[in-house]
């Protein structure tokens, strides 16, 4: 029979708790509890590009193009700290080949740029920014190399693992490695042939505690969309035998709702830019995501069960720019209104069951206004709701009623869910859980009263 354990009554004793408790398989390892707890992190999407003003370079562009006269990265690692931000990942080599660091496999690297006098590193110096501002580091290294030699041969896959190797063994430890699925021809216009379990194999045995994405994990999966949008429905799991990265993936709506049985942990991760472009270019300056845009892409991602990657591309100084940097102080600015006030805290709900579903009701001691209900699993036992209801008690201009009305339709919970309505004004809601696989196992509940209105 399919019942509910709540967290704030149950883990008095967490260790004979989690013995009691039956796991659902697959669940996540320490390192993707870790991973589901940050959120929010920025991209940074910096490079030769920043100064051609384009999207994808060529790999023939002349290295001393990339000439930031501001450069730094404390700016960066101060703004994502005030944005709330947990950690910042790096294209430290894009499509064009170009590596922010001066790497001993390419002449194609900062080294080859008038920059710093050729002495400079940016990996280097976001690696020392990041650890003096307390936040983690993560790398982008394209597969993909449009001005390697080598590329489209064999030999070119030992290359591409030594890369890894300076990155990952030369700037210390990094909370996630990014692989894009772009997957084109190189100069001699043959197409690589990637060997990516000895990628792997080799990124974990330079860091077994690396987080690695792409379109099938194998840590973490793309949602499916670069909108920064994850469905009402996220399954934490994926079915990835028989896919390819790249154009050989899942399905884009599988990789946005996953598997409800798949047999592997692998979350979705949502990345948007907060320009339309994921380069700076100046006549976009005016185009940049508003706050309150962000914080919709928030609801929509860490709201729906993943994590949020928002890129902020540095302008030609090597600065974030003033429009960008203003748009996320703001954002935190909301969450912090938004998220200040649990109006459940301290009321215990009273818990029924009807065939083995369990319904959670929380009266209040006076008419309150709310837009939000915040649920989450305890996903280190397996991820369990496929379905649930939330209903409010209605207030009338005649007076306390008891008819509840819906005013939300869930299906997953996973690590978070943001359900957000219309404001009510309620004197109770009840949370019933309508399908599951298992027994439920919640954290404690939360309501809110955003003050201002969203998207929905």
């Amino acid at each position: 029979m399919k019942k509910i354990m709540l967290a704030f009554l149950v883990l008095l004793n967490t260790t004979s708790f989690a013995q009691k408790i039956k796991p659902v398989l697959p669940v996540p390892t320490k390192e993707h509890l870790a991973w589901h707890e940050k959120e929010f992190y920025l991209f940074i999407h910096f490079g030769p590009n920043t100064f051609t003003d384009k999207e994808w370079g060529d790999g023939k562009e002349d290295p001393t193009v990339f000439a930031p006269t501001q450069l730094d990265c404390n700016q960066w690692v101060r703004v994502a700290k005030l944005a709330g931000a947990k950690g910042i990942i790096l294209t430290a080599k894009h499509h064009d080949g170009f590596s922010l660091w001066p790497s001993k496999y390419s002449t194609h690297t900062v080294r080859e740029s008038k920059w710093l006098e050729g002495k400079g590193d940016v990996v280097r110096m976001l690696s020392d920014a990041c650890k003096k501002g307390g936040l983690e580091m993560g790398v982008y290294i394209s597969p993909w190399d449009r001005n390697h030699p080598d590329y489209g041969t064999p030999k070119y896959n030992d290359i591409y693992i030594a890369t890894m190797k300076e990155l990952l063994t030369g700037y210390g430890k990094f909370f996630e490695l990014w692989w894009d699925g772009a997957n084109g021809e190189g100069p001699n216009g043959k197409k690589q042939e990637y060997t990516f379990r000895r990628f792997e194999d080799s990124a974990f045995a330079y860091q077994p505690h690396l987080m690695i994405f792409s379109d099938i994990g194998p840590s973490i999966r793309w949602c499916g969309n670069e909108r920064g949008i994850i469905g009402n429905t996220n399954w934490n799991l994926l079915d990835t035998a028989g896919f390819y990265r790249g154009h050989g993936g899942p399905p884009e709506d599988t990789l946005n709702q996953g598997n409800v049985n798949g047999k592997l942990w692998i979350p979705a991760e949502a990345d948007v830019s907060i320009r339309p472009g994921w380069f700076y270019h100046a006549k976009e300056d005016n185009k940049v995501k508003s706050a309150s845009t962000l914080f919709n892409l928030f609801l929509k991602s860490v709201g729906n069960g993943g994590n949020l990657l928002l890129n902020v591309p540095p302008d030609r100084r090597g600065l974030f720019h003033e429009a960008d940097s203003a748009s996320l102080v703001g954002f935190a600015a909301l969450r912090e209104k938004a998220f200040k006030t649990n109006l459940l805290a301290g009321l215990k709900p009273v818990v029924k069951t009807t065939n083995g579903l369990p319904t959670l009701t929380y009266t209040f001691s006076k008419p309150t206004k709310l837009n939000a209900v915040v649920l989450q699993e305890l996903i280190e036992h397996g991820q369990r709701v496929k379905s649930f209801t939330i209903e409010a008690k209605e207030e009338s201009a005649f007076g306390k009623t008891n008819t509840y009305f819906k005013i939300f339709d869930g299906t997953t919970i996973g690590r978070k869910k943001i359900a957000t309505f219309n404001p009510i004004t309620t004197t109770s809601i009840k949370i019933t859980i309508t399908d599951a696989k298992a027994e439920v196992l919640l954290k404690p509940s939360a309501a809110h009263d955003f003050g201002f209105e969203v998207k929905n």
